[in-house]
């Protein structure tokens, strides 16, 4: 079976799932896909079950946090066909406080590890997920740590702020949270 081009696989997905493609962009050698997060299930589906594609090793799920992206939360899977070794990458967001996803463990089982620690570090939740639970973090654990939702740094220092680890400027009155 002859490997298959990004574009077979974008023309395939656009075929199947009208509307489903937001955008398409290369990213360090990877191709991304961004979707809509209705058609993520669907889409994973459809890529491990085609004879063509063979998209059977699921490499990646992770949570992401831009906090000034109308879209704030994003999840991030990355996919492997090992028979044609071809990865591709897909995102879709979710502007809600309390965002939720499509799990994709009748898919991938490994999908399980991964979602609960989505679950656990930004307090995304999976639909259809049989034990969203914490794994790695104690349960009574009232926050959710990957989110930029707190200062990074110590705030009685005066030495450093967030712009140093990559954030805007969080804004934080440094007094008012040092009272609190």
């Amino acid at each position: 079976m002859e490997r298959p081009t990004i574009g077979d696989i974008r023309d395939a997905l656009n075929a199947k799932f009208s509307g489903a493609i937001v955008s398409e962009e290369e990213q360090y050698d990877f191709t991304v896909f961004t979707i809509r997060k209705e058609s993520l299930l669907e889409i994973a589906r459809y890529l491990y079950n085609d004879e063509q594609f063979q998209f059977r090793y699921l490499t990646t799920a992770c949570g992401i946090h831009y906090p000034s992206s109308p879209e704030p939360f994003a999840m991030m899977y990355q996919l492997h066909s090992l028979v044609h070794n071809v990865r591709i990458r897909f995102k879709t967001y979710s502007a809600s406080k309390d965002p939720e996803f499509d799990s994709l463990i009748p898919v991938f089982s490994a999908a399980n590890w991964m979602e609960r620690e989505a679950y656990d570090f930004y307090g995304f939740r999976f639909k259809g997920h049989p034990n969203l639970k914490r794994i790695l973090n104690v349960e009574d654990m009232d926050y959710f740590p990957m989110r930029k939702e707190y200062p990074v740094e110590d705030l009685t220092r005066e030495d450093k702020d967030d712009t140093m680890f990559g954030r805007e400027a969080s804004g934080y009155d440094r007094k008012k949270l040092m009272k609190e």
